[in-house]
């Protein structure tokens, strides 16, 4: 039975060896710390005293790849949205509240409803969708939308702060083109909000790792590779320091590590050398609130904060593209973020409840047209060495979804590369 060995067991990783197990391929699975998930996981907190999520994490049913690799491990029934897309919104300095709620086939007849635009909207303002299709590399999303008008402020800055995790002067208009046109542009069906129902944990990791422990696959946690030996234009040698893996003339290899990691153990490789922080702040109340049409989810515009997550007691606030805001003090970033959340949810006069602030410094990387033109691709010089991870040139922005992709995409050029042997 051919044997791959995989590299780092996030979402990346996770998907690769799934796919690779389904299609009967044996997998080593290797980590360097003592979990599995990544940024994708669920952790307890002491200072909360409850189990909350390393980051909120946010699909729309248009995210196919992320989709398959749940159906894959049997968990699609742990993500929790609405049977139709809405989006509620709140203008943190006006206290303006909205819907934004796509229509059902492709064609956007929402927008010539005044009464389901963005508030204060016109129609043509919309035809900048028209200039991101058309985008070139070397454009960025403010270079196609313009920066100064109502629409940029309440929909493509918070737009593309959350998908690309870059100021949307300097994120690729190619990339925020690629969101629109696999989820909104296919109409309502292909953008309906979904969350993990009780944590990123129970929905991504757990039934995958228990999905490839019963099909034999050895996971190794506290692995942390160190170097590659190569011969004769092939990996040969896996060196974990305390342990050293040899690599058959017949087994592949997947790196699916963060690309610093990567540049360090195969050089020749190119990688995005920029990055960005997401800042994360949980706040636990005394009571779950309740967020309009009983939604998990809220956007936040205008503010600190950019979206809102709830679920249980625990309300949660994302800033992604924090920049300097992740290097202020825990305190520092709940006292600025908690009076937002307490308009959002129109609490009246509430005290800073207990909190915790999770800063994730290079959460992803800076998807800039310059970043963009140095992710690789998942073939490398190396015959038998694989690239995985959602910062490869999966064609999406660095999120959930391009994070499955890329092990989907791994997966498929080793039996490519079966296949043609």
């Amino acid at each position: 039975m051919a044997r791959t060995h995989v590299i780092g067991a996030g979402i990346a990783g996770l998907a690769a060896a799934v796919s690779l197990v389904q299609q009967g391929y044996a997998v080593n699975l290797y980590e360097a710390s003592g979990h599995a998930g990544g940024r994708c996981r669920s952790y307890e907190d002491p200072r909360l005293g409850c189990t909350v999520d390393n980051g909120n994490h946010l699909l729309l049913s248009g995210n196919k790849s992320a989709l398959r690799y749940l159906a894959d491990i049997n968990a699609v029934d742990r993500l929790v949205g609405p049977d139709s897309a809405a989006f509620p919104f709140f203008d943190v300095p006006t206290g303006r509240r909205w819907w934004l709620r796509p229509s059902r086939g492709r064609f956007p007849w929402w927008i010539l409803d005044p009464r389901r635009r963005i508030p204060d909207s016109r129609v043509w303002e919309y035809l900048a969708t028209i200039r991101l299709a058309a985008a070139g590399s070397n454009q960025t999303v403010v270079d196609c939308v313009g920066g100064d008008n109502v629409l940029f402020r309440r929909l493509w800055e918070p737009l593309s702060v959350a998908t690309l995790n870059t100021p949307a002067q300097e994120g690729a208009a190619t990339l925020l083109w690629t969101v629109l046109r696999e989820s909104f542009a296919k109409g309502e069906a292909a953008c309906r909000p979904l969350v993990a129902k009780s944590g990123l944990s129970e929905a991504f990791v757990e039934p995958a790792l228990d999905f490839l422990r019963q099909r034999g696959t050895q996971i190794r946690f506290r692995h942390r590779l160190r170097d590659i030996e190569y011969t004769a234009g092939r990996a040969g040698l896996l060196d974990f320091g305390t342990a050293q893996v040899p690599v058959r003339n017949d087994e592949s290899v997947i790196l699916a590590l963060p690309p610093a990691v990567v540049a360090c153990i195969v050089p020749s490789v190119t990688v995005p050398e920029k990055s960005q922080p997401i800042v994360n702040v949980h706040f636990r109340l005394a009571e779950p609130p309740g967020l309009p049409g009983e939604l998990p989810i809220m956007g936040l515009i205008g503010g600190t904060s950019q979206w809102l997550f709830s679920r249980g007691d625990i309300v949660s606030i994302t800033i992604s593209a924090a920049g300097a805001l992740a290097e202020q003090s825990a305190e520092a970033i709940a006292r600025r973020t908690w009076p937002e959340a307490t308009a959002a949810l129109d609490l009246k006069h509430e005290a800073l409840p207990t909190y915790s602030v999770v800063k994730e410094k290079r959460a992803t990387i800076a998807q800039t047209p310059e970043g963009v033109r140095r992710r690789p691709d998942t073939r490398t010089n190396i015959d038998n060495l694989f690239l995985a991870g959602d910062w490869i040139n999966t064609r999406v922005p660095a999120t959930l979804e391009s994070a499955a992709r890329s092990g989907y995409m791994a997966a498929t050029a080793i039996r490519s590369e079966r296949i043609g042997a």
